[in-house]
């Protein structure tokens, strides 16, 4: 997330992390826009998805209890 500002992060690690949150997060929504997102073109709107993106998943991680602050 914190590279997104500088190039797109659509690489095969962020991928893997994507997948390895699959059974973590009740909702899929957060991790297909982190994803999109990572392959934006633009730099500001690239930054902007994945952190919105991120907020999302981290949410998602909560409710299901397996993030905790």
């Amino acid at each position: 997330m914190t590279r997104a500002g500088e190039g797109r992060v659509d690489t095969i690690e962020v991928r893997l992390a994507l997948r390895c949150l699959l059974h973590h997060c009740p909702d899929r929504w957060p991790l297909e826009l982190f994803w999109d997102a990572a392959k934006g073109d633009n730099d500001i709107g690239r930054a902007q998805g994945t952190t919105a993106a991120f907020n999302g998943i981290i949410r998602q991680l909560r409710l299901a209890g397996k993030y905790q602050d």
